[in-house]
């Protein structure tokens, strides 16, 4: 048997596909992270501080300790890899229509 552990930030698509995926045999969490303007004065371009984060166990028994914002980690690495890689952005003329030449790039991207 598997020991699974699953932490996600709040998206309710997750709740039933976790469910189906894995009924029961997961140790599954959600990390909701509460924003909040330390200052007092609220600007418009400016992104929300995070004030904090709660654990909340939704199904088996997760480890608090092994929660974490291990999420935050890989959509960096995924905005990175967008940034650099114009292939990845809409209406560039350096999209890929060949899927082995995608693979070749983003190879050589992860190389670098």
């Amino acid at each position: 048997m598997f020991d699974f552990k699953l932490t996600h930030y709040r998206h309710k698509a997750y709740l039933s596909a976790v469910e189906d995926a894995f009924g029961s045999e997961i140790d599954y969490s959600m990390l909701v992270k509460m924003y909040g303007n330390p200052t007092g004065i609220e600007y418009h371009y400016s992104p929300p501080v995070c004030a904090g984060c709660a654990t909340l166990a939704v199904s088996g028994h997760p480890d608090p300790a092994d929660v974490s914002g291990t999420t935050s980690f890989v959509e960096r690495q995924n905005l990175t890899m967008r940034m650099q890689m114009r292939r990845y952005a809409r209406l560039t003329d350096a999209i890929s229509k060949n899927v082995s030449r995608l693979e070749h790039a983003v190879a050589l991207h992860y190389m670098h």
